[in-house]
């Protein structure tokens, strides 16, 4: 328990407050453990030749060097590479670290040597550093060493976290006919307030996904401190003096609480290992999925009996429970900020100032304007020149807008047609909810039985092969929105449409676990702007839809309106049935892409 709070908001402060007398680690109970945290190798590396990769040969004229993306998945990574390996992971029998002694250590006496490994500092490309990383494959404090029930425990809290938040979108739609009569506005500017806070969340991540990945920062800076703004800005929400201001706080609220929609997914890639990752994202997804199926249900009676800000209160109740529960137990994830701060010890305990870590290295050479690019530019840049993220993020942000688009039917259908209440309508949701419980035993047998046998003996999957779920994901879009469309009428019962609406779920849930889990396996070394961009697309789309959805389901009538969606869904179906065929050439034909799988 003390090394679970130990690394959390709380931890961290106690740890502050006390001068390291308190949640102490263990460098600081025995500061002459220092050298076991240090990789000879990647030191002995670094002196030689300025980076912890392998040493560039030189190449004939014509043939290509290694880039440097290319070097870091050979070499430069902290998980998996600890010292005493080699670059692809494997232990360096004693003849091949004999003879790579002997090679960098072949200069005269008396010049200047990397104290950890000997070394000599080369004057030219050489840095003089001690390369601090995990101090073996057990390291207790690398997330993917973690228990089973400790990474159970975190996971349950990114997914309340992200509940906390998703539901914010659907709840506030409880109160639009209200708000309509408080403002004064018509019902498409009262649906503002929705699109609003989805295109806030569709663009936090753009900056603050990023932010996650800089070392110094870490994840949960991020997430701690736009929950605490999320939380407080609700009562700029819920004390609106007037229309404009409501639909600031609507933008702000989403804003702020955009990070873990994107970054969540990154969170958990830092703490299982490829084969299991798919069924933490999908229990993941399971929790974004009933953030705006309840959302309705929740804020439906609350609206019904005490107005539209009572739902906003059961938003700022939920969120700030999840506020405190997360500074308590929520311990960082990202292994570049476990290491940048273990480093960071180590010089204080020891006065090295030569104790750095890899990424730490990198940073010190990275401007203004590095950091704006890959923060601000590259997830733009990435969505618009890779086929490959292009295609997928527009068939994710279409699902994105589809659902949106057809929760605004449900007003109609239920309370127009069926003649339901405004709390009972929110109880129509449930057949979205149910069908994403029924999917997930099958699909988690899918990935046991028939996808982590094809994972490598390194651990690895050609990324294409996480694709066949999205393959029944696909049919089972157009299913729902024909079946839901065509069966909404008095002379049919009401339980039929809800049956046909949990294959939204089982589709959506096939095609955003089999996208997202590709996305990260073809881009690893730029995942967090990848999965922004997606975030950005799919939010850009969810935010826009809505606002025409009452006018087409007037003019088109449920059963047409629902008929052009569908047809529109069936236009992308062979984008991942493309990929799975051709994914593997258009990847290695990027300069962005993994190519060694």
């Amino acid at each position: 328990m003390t090394e679970l709070v130990r690394d959390t908001a709380f931890g961290h402060a106690l740890h502050l407050i006390t001068r390291g007398k308190v949640m102490t680690f263990e460098e600081e109970r025995d500061p002459s453990i220092w050298k076991r945290y240090v990789d000879k190798e990647k030191s002995g590396r670094m002196a030689h030749h300025g980076h912890t990769g392998e040493e560039e040969k030189e190449t004939k004229k014509g043939d290509d060097t290694e880039s440097p993306d290319r070097r870091t998945r050979n070499g430069d990574g902290d998980n998996g590479n600890t010292a005493g390996q080699n670059q692809n992971g494997g232990v360096l029998d004693r003849n091949t670290r004999r003879s790579s002694e002997t090679r960098l250590g072949s200069v005269d006496d008396g010049q200047q040597r990397n104290a950890v490994s000997g070394v000599p500092v080369d004057p030219e490309k050489g840095r003089d550093v001690s390369v601090v990383t995990w101090y073996g494959d057990n390291d207790p404090e690398n997330p993917l060493n973690w228990s089973t029930p400790k990474k159970f425990f975190v996971t349950g809290m990114i997914c309340l976290l992200t509940f906390s938040v998703y539901i914010g979108s659907a709840i506030y739609s409880a109160g639009t006919q209200e708000i309509t009569m408080v403002f004064g506005v018509s019902q498409v500017a009262a649906t503002l307030g929705l699109t609003l806070f989805v295109a806030g969340y569709g663009l936090g991540p753009m900056i603050f996904a990023p932010m996650s990945e800089i070392p110094q920062i870490g994840r949960n800076p991020i997430y701690i401190g736009t929950l605490v703004v999320f939380v407080f800005f609700q009562f700029g929400v819920i004390y609106a003096k007037n229309f404009g201001m409501l639909l600031a706080f609507r933008f702000l609220t989403g804003f702020f609480g955009s990070p873990v929609l994107a970054t969540g997914g990154a969170s958990l890639a830092d703490m299982y290992r490829p084969a299991k990752r798919a069924y933490a994202i999908g229990i993941w997804g399971l929790a974004a999925i009933c953030g705006p199926v309840l959302g309705p249900l929740v804020g439906g009676f609350a609206s019904q009996h005490k107005g539209w800000q009572w739902p906003i209160w059961e938003l700022l109740w939920l969120s700030g429970f999840a506020l405190i529960v997360l500074i308590v137990c929520l311990p960082e994830t990202s292994s570049a900020n476990i290491l940048y701060r273990r480093s960071r010890r180590l010089r204080k305990l020891t006065g090295r100032t030569d104790l750095k870590r890899k990424p730490e290295i990198a940073g010190e050479q990275m401007t203004i304007k590095d950091i704006a690019m890959m923060t601000l530019i590259r997830p733009f840049s990435l969505t618009f020149t890779e086929p490959i993220l292009f295609l997928l993020n527009l068939y994710i942000a279409l699902i994105y807008g589809l659902l949106y688009i057809w929760f605004e039917s449900f007003v109609i259908v239920f309370i127009d047609i069926y003649g339901f209440n405004l709390g009972l309508e929110g109880l129509s949701f449930v057949g979205i909810l149910v069908g994403g419980f029924v999917v997930i035993g099958p699909f988690f047998a899918y990935l046991y039985f028939f996808q982590e046998p094809q994972f490598n003996e390194n651990g690895e999957l050609k990324p294409e092969k996480r694709l066949p779920p999205a393959f029944v994901g696909a049919f089972c879009i157009p299913i729902c929105l024909f079946w839901f469309g065509w069966t909404a009428n008095k002379s049919v019962h009401w339980i039929v449409p809800i049956i046909g609406s949990s294959f939204f779920t089982i589709g959506a849930f096939c095609l955003f676990n089999s996208v997202l889990n590709y996305l990260g396996d073809a881009y690893p070394e730029y995942a967090a702007s990848v999965l922004a961009g997606n975030d950005f697309f799919r939010s850009s789309f969810g935010a826009g839809f809505p606002l025409f959805a009452t006018a087409m389901y007037k003019k088109l009538g449920v059963g047409g309106a629902s008929s052009l969606l569908g047809g529109l869904s069936i236009v992308f179906i062979p984008i991942p049935f493309v990929l799975y065929k051709y994914g593997e050439r258009i990847r290695k034909a990027s300069k962005r892409a993994r190519h060694d799988l």
